[in-house]
């Protein structure tokens, strides 16, 4: 059994194409399980989930870090994947996690993204971001594990304190703690589809300085300028 958890917060414009790339998987539906953990959306967010996972709830702990780590709790599997409710899998996804914990036996895994919208820019900002992945991991010096494809050994996860609740910066973090209990593997070949709004909304350099910015100043929004209802 391999879960997979999806934070959401007012993503009824998403969470059903995300919810039905999950559910089209090469591997047997019974074999995995989707876990929504809602934000308390005012939408239709968990109305349009529910036929389409296993369990959708309404997170108790604070922040993205915080949904996630209630979802992996609720979690039944041995090993946990993590994405957004705003991206998509390709089919082969869990597949993938599973033969590469098979292969490396990772206490965490991830992988890179491109963009689900058009255009040279989104496709050149994503370009970068995973070329920052790989000199990150070839030269140990920096995991950039996206939540919104990696994946988990779950007793391990936990064992290592789970996600810190911050605005920023809790897929770089928890990796530090993650390597000092095994493998942190990076494979190139495990893709998601990443939703380019935020960057589209706010553009793509003020976002990666906000960004920035924000991990520099130990993960809190509330140090940044600008007002944390831009970060929802």
């Amino acid at each position: 059994m391999i879960s997979v958890v999806i934070p959401a917060y007012n993503e009824e414009a998403n969470i059903v194409a995300c919810l039905e790339s999950l559910n089209h998987q090469t591997i047997p539906r019974d074999q995995y399980e989707l876990i929504v953990v809602d934000g308390n959306s005012r939408d239709r967010t968990r109305e349009l989930a529910a036929p389409l996972a296993d369990l959708v709830f309404i997170q108790i702990s604070a922040k993205v870090g915080g949904a996630r780590n209630d979802g992996i709790q609720q979690a039944r599997g041995k090993i946990v994947a993590t994405t957004d409710a705003d991206c998509v899998v390709p089919p082969d996804w869990l597949e993938r996690i599973l033969s590469d914990f098979e292969r490396y036996r990772p206490v965490q895994l991830y992988g890179t993204v491109y963009p689900r919208e058009g255009g040279i820019r989104n496709h050149l900002a994503l370009a970068l971001a995973n070329a920052f992945s790989r000199v990150g991991y070839w030269t140990r010096t920096l995991y950039y594990t996206l939540g919104c494809n990696t994946a988990f050994d779950r007793e391990a996860f936990l064992t290592a304190g789970m996600y810190r609740t911050i605005d920023a910066g809790d897929d770089l973090e928890i990796a530090l703690r993650m390597k000092n209990l095994g493998q942190v593997v990076l494979d190139p070949a495990l893709k998601v589809g990443f939703s380019m709004r935020r960057y589209q909304q706010f553009g793509t350099l003020r976002s990666i300085y906000r960004w920035l910015y924000i991990v520099y100043h130990g993960g809190e929004s509330s140090k940044y300028q600008y007002s944390r209802q831009e970060y929802r």
